[in-house]
């Protein structure tokens, strides 16, 4: 015997879908302006300061 839903419309997954996809892209987003204001205040750093909490300028582009 087959069930069939009829209380949802066909569309509905799409949607989600949609919003997935959505979501993921503002999370991406979120990441990289994070990643973004992360390395300026680190390149803001002097030398010493890095040192100091065990960093380079090197270090900084991979944080």
């Amino acid at each position: 015997m087959a069930v069939f839903e009829t209380s949802r419309s066909l569309n509905e997954g799409v949607r989600a879908d949609a919003r997935g996809v959505f979501a993921s892209l503002i999370g991406a987003v979120v990441a990289w302006n994070d990643r973004r204001v992360t390395r300026n205040a680190l390149s803001c750093l002097t030398s010493r300061e890095l040192d100091d909490i065990g960093l380079s300028r090197g270090d900084i582009y991979n944080v």
